[in-house]
């Protein structure tokens, strides 16, 4: 293991400290060395208590006498304070016979030293223990900081954690619904158990593996489960914690890590979160000349793909920013395989929430298909939760199994929200009625539209009622004709509350942030506008704010003006269109309506019913 990195030893702090204990020092030593006990009395006072054989023992050296009286004498006379143990000063020119007279009065008169108060342990603590205790800490705190005192700390070593595969064992048994994650990591797993088959035809296992998808997809949980099935050790660590604010210490780490791992090779080291040490080099600012995150870069691809190589080490990686990191990371010989991650479909959604109910008791397991398919877009944490919300709901309504009910309800409090104890007026709760029959007429009454499963008007997270919509199957592409409905539709509530009470409330606002959305990507995405043509001038999700300014990919004025234009008119159209289907059905309007007032709550077949359309109604544009 090479040496973790040598710094300078910082003198001037190491003066400072010094100094602080000097003057602790001389503070402590003058509070705690408080000398002898004895009182100083006058001479006088001493003398006539000799000649009153008041005196016990005393002790002398030079003129300096102590001692202490048989019987505690006032000192001065007039006051309350008695003294036994005493001191005064014989003067110089003294010629009494006051060693007569206590020698015949039988006074022990002592040879021994004055007494000094404190013993010599108790002075050298008192005058040097703060100064050694200042100067221990500060070498202790420099030692494990892995500073200057000493050299030797942990501030240059991996804090990688090697997981215990025995008590954390994750196989593939455990990841369901990314089947084709699964079939590209197979291949990882059987070199790790038998390198000589592969080695014999002349391949050689990929360096490394980067699993790239969006949050939840289940990243994390694949590198565990070929940690699991290979059963080799398996080193983990984020790569947020590779830097510190140190320069050289996040290289030092890296190259802690791997060779950590070659020391136990055939050995596996995830990366959590890539994107944050492997942008691509030279996308950001760096201070002070140096920028760390490159440093730790450069030694990542040297110890992957270097002079000497990492026999027997695998890299998997993880990351939700695949587009941000440097391409030197993702040529052959470093990341070899990359391997996308996408939410489930219907059968893998389903495969997962078997997995995570098998310690829970379902009062129907064939619910599961049911739950499947209502839950599209939803990723392997999302159905975890969801079935964790679900047993809780049920636990509080005190079933002895988890049922249908107890999943559709979770999914409404984390889809919808959780519901809100506000008391509405007649007036806003007729409003809310309304509004969210609009919505869901229009998108009963359009073709192709998302079926309704619920609407609401009960107060929901921001909203004052809702309006839920889901696909029955998986939607991997989306015409034009799909996405001019979902605008109507969602204009759908301002329509209605047009159309009955002849005015606008704020009620729309995330209305019309989703249909602008919409509108803008149909524009400027997907070339959906005949005016501007099959162009793409909208700069990638997350990149607006960094492309404004003189970028070729940044759009001209007038064409963005022309987005905008082309994005209103697309709203407007879809407006009117509504309005006009409104119009048309009023009367189912107004019952779905009442409904909605007298229940508050009504799942899609309820709604059909209530606004008269039980049986499949489309109406063309």
């Amino acid at each position: 293991m090479p040496p973790p990195p040598r710094h300078r030893l910082d003198w001037r702090r190491l003066a400072w400290v010094l100094a602080a204990a000097v003057l602790l020092n001389v503070v402590l030593a003058s509070v705690w060395s408080t000398g002898s006990s004895s009182t100083s009395v006058p001479y006088t006072t001493f003398r006539a208590q000799a000649l009153a054989d008041n005196i016990a023992e005393i002790t002398s050296k030079g003129d300096t006498i102590e001692g202490s009286f048989r019987v505690p004498v006032h000192v001065p006379a007039d006051s309350k304070k008695t003294v036994t143990d005493f001191t005064t000063e014989r003067p110089t020119f003294a010629d009494d016979t006051v060693l007569e007279t206590l020698v015949a009065n039988d006074v022990v008169v002592n040879a021994k030293p004055l007494s000094t108060g404190t013993s010599w342990w108790v002075a050298l603590l008192v005058n040097f223990g703060p100064a050694l205790l200042l100067v221990g800490g500060y070498v202790w705190l420099m030692r494990r900081a892995g500073g200057a005192m000493g050299g030797i700390g942990s501030l240059g070593r991996s804090k990688a954690v090697r997981v215990d595969i025995a008590r954390t064992r994750t196989t593939f048994a455990d990841v369901a619904g990314i089947d084709e994650a699964e079939d590209e990591l197979v291949e990882i797993v059987g070199f790790l158990r038998a390198p000589e088959r592969y080695r014999a035809l002349g391949a050689r296992a990929p360096r490394g593996v980067l699993l790239m998808g969006p949050p939840g997809t289940g990243k994390t949980l694949l590198a565990r489960a070929v940690a699991g099935e290979a059963d080799v050790p398996f080193f983990s660590m984020s790569a947020s914690e590779f830097i510190e604010m140190i320069v050289g210490v996040g290289a030092s780490r890296v190259r802690d890590l791997f060779n950590q791992a070659k020391a136990v090779a055939p050995s596996i080291i995830f990366i959590d979160e890539l994107d944050a040490i492997g942008r691509a080099r030279g996308s950001s600012a760096s201070f002070g000349g140096v920028d760390e995150r490159e440093q730790t870069l450069n030694q990542i691809l040297t110890e992957m793909d270097g002079f000497t190589g990492n026999e027997g080490v695998i890299v998997l990686a993880a990351t939700n920013r695949p587009d941000v990191l440097d391409p030197a990371l993702l040529r052959p010989g470093r990341f070899d395989r990359r391997i996308t991650i996408n939410p489930p479909d219907q059968a893998g959604r389903a495969a997962i929430l078997a997995v995570h109910t098998r310690s829970v008791p379902l009062a129907d397991p064939a619910d599961l298909d049911t739950i499947a398919a209502t839950t599209p877009g939803m990723v392997g944490a999302d159905l975890a939760n969801l079935v964790n919300e679900a047993a809780l709901t049920a636990a509080r309504r005190g079933h002895a199994s988890v049922q249908l009910g107890d999943f559709t309800d979770a999914m409404e409090r984390i889809v919808l929200g959780a519901e809100r104890k506000v008391i509405l007026s007649a007036d806003d709760r007729r409003r809310t009625a309304y509004h969210e029959s609009g919505h869901a007429l229009l998108a009963m009454l359009q073709p192709g539209a998302d079926p309704v499963r619920k609407v609401s008007i009960i107060p929901r997270g921001r909203s004052l009622g809702v309006t839920f919509q889901s696909p029955e199957t998986d939607r991997y592409g989306m015409d034009e004709a799909y996405l001019l409905g979902r605008i109507t539709g969602a204009l759908g509530g301002r329509a209605a509350e047009e159309l009955v009470f002849g005015n606008m409330t704020t009620g729309a606002e995330s209305d019309l942030e989703q249909v602008t959305a919409i509108a803008r990507q149909m524009v400027g995405r997907w070339g959906m506008s005949s005016v501007l043509g099959p162009v793409s001038v909208l700069p990638p999700a997350g990149e607006e704010i960094a492309l404004i300014g003189a970028d070729w990919r940044t759009p001209s004025e007038a064409t963005r003006e022309l987005v905008d234009h082309e994005v209103r008119a697309i709203i407007d159209r879809c407006h009117e269109h509504a309005l006009d289907l409104l119009r048309a059905h009023r009367a189912n309007l107004d019952q779905l309506a009442e409904e909605l007032l007298a229940r508050e709550t009504l799942d899609e077949g309820q709604a059909r019913r209530a606004a008269g359309l039980a049986v499949d109604v489309a109406v063309a544009d």
